[in-house]
């Protein structure tokens, strides 16, 4: 990209200054509203505090299952009726779950904002957790399970490697779950879950757009103001992964023609200052086709097809993987020592100034990008709260990623990836197995 255009990016992330309201209800809920007059359209969302690590070891997957469950119904919608009523109103809706929140979200016509808030309402409070809904989800997720993972080359990547990574930390087991916890599960263990986490002091409202804040909050009131707070204590894991004291190595055979190599490492939680220097380090080992990986082990080397690294954004320490999957013909050896010629180049020798200087262009352009639309504006200012109990990062994060140093890159890659500290993984077709 021209260095006239960084520079305007440069620029646009220093001067961006998103205004927003915040405050919350009697009954917990937190509210975060942002008032943007130009296109008229709102993205009403709602953020709850619940994710795979909330539940219990025998009862995987049921964060996500409420994903799922959650557009069952109502006491006062249909079953099939909220995605009708989202559709006749021209406006689209959808919801996503992680280790350590589940959010939904609708986009709309504002003058739709009403309908918004009153279908949020009716899933906080009055959603329909019962026996017809649980089992047609049942086979909903067993299906998307089987598409997305099973069933697909390289599906089980995340799932296998996060089993290794994490010995006692929930991460340790995949979103997505258990389909054998699921189908134990009576529907009081369902009701349970909605009621300890389903709460509006377990959940963030956030709205965007074409909206005036007084009117939207008479409305808030309305649709949530009566909802009573939770009963007791929500469960927040207290446990402390152990840190790895040895190279861990394993082998897992699939369903696929093109060997892989994975490195996983502990690294710690999102928001600590070795977190923003451990993305920057992402960005130049994977991001773009001139990163590092890409260009030595992809393109001069032709060793693999595709290579990369990425830290994972988790609540709790968490983990940061490397990949690569081999070229025809490379042995997975090979790559290995590929990939761990890249991050040796990283640990030894300081980043050039132009290269760390287009890792600086590159946060700033995604950061801008990602808060260009409302509902991206939306979901920011409820991750920031949710993470850091500071929806106001949405403008000064930028300024933790400026303190990262290109010392700060060599000492983080010094510091986490250490061969006596990490799970390797070699992915191998099938047919080479014993």
């Amino acid at each position: 990209m021209p260095a006239l255009l960084w520079a305007a990016f440069l620029v646009c992330a220093q001067a961006q200054n998103i205004q927003f309201v915040e405050y919350e209800l009697s009954n917990g809920l937190k509210v975060l509203l942002h008032e943007d007059h130009s296109t008229p359209i709102v993205a009403v969302s709602v953020m709850y505090h619940v994710g795979s690590k909330n539940e219990k070891p025998d009862r995987t997957g049921f964060a996500h299952f409420f994903e799922h469950l959650l557009f069952e119904g109502s006491e006062n919608i249909k079953r099939g009726e909220f995605d009708d009523y989202i559709n006749n109103a021209g406006g689209m809706n959808n919801a996503n779950t992680w280790y350590d929140r589940t959010y939904y979200y609708e986009v709309l016509p504002s003058n739709q904002l009403a309908l918004g808030l009153w279908l949020e309402s009716e899933r906080m409070l009055h959603a329909k957790v019962e026996t017809v809904g649980i089992e047609t989800q049942r086979q909903v997720v067993k299906e998307e399970r089987r598409q997305r993972i099973d069933n697909q080359p390289y599906g089980k990547l995340l799932e296998e490697t996060m089993m290794r990574t994490f010995t006692v930390h929930p991460y340790h087991h995949s979103v997505i779950g258990s389909m054998e916890h699921l189908d134990a599960a009576q529907e009081i263990d369902y009701k349970t879950f909605y009621k300890d986490f389903y709460r509006p002091d377990n959940a963030i409202l956030s709205i965007a757009g074409d909206i005036d804040i007084e009117q939207t909050k008479q409305l808030i009131d309305v649709y949530f103001k009566e909802i009573p707070r939770g009963q007791g204590q929500i469960f927040r894991p207290n446990v402390v992964e152990p840190p790895m004291k040895k190279e861990t190595r394993d082998t897992v055979y699939d369903n696929v023609q093109l060997p892989a190599v994975l490195m996983s490492y502990h690294i710690p939680a999102q928001g600590t200052e070795d977190f923003y220097a451990l993305k920057m380090l992402g960005m130049l080992l994977s991001q773009g086709e001139s990163s590092r990986m890409q260009k030595k082990i992809v393109d001069e080397e032709q060793k693999a097809v595709a290579a990369g690294s990425f830290a994972l954004e988790l609540e709790d320490p968490g983990a940061n993987i490397m990949y690569a999957i081999a070229n025809m013909g490379v042995e997975p050896a090979e790559l290995e020592k590929s990939m761990d010629a890249v991050m040796n180049e990283v640990q030894t020798n300081l980043v050039g100034e132009t290269e760390f200087q287009k890792i600086q262009n590159q946060v700033e352009n995604d950061f801008v990008t990602a808060n260009t639309t409302v509902a991206g504006i939306a979901e920011s200012l409820a991750n920031y709260e949710m993470y850091y109990g500071d929806a106001n990062l949405i403008n000064a994060e930028l300024a933790r990623y400026r303190k990262v140093t290109r010392e700060d890159l060599r000492r983080v890659a010094n510091k986490y990836f250490r061969k006596d500290a990490r799970v390797v993984i070699y992915w191998l077709p099938k047919p080479k197995q014993p």
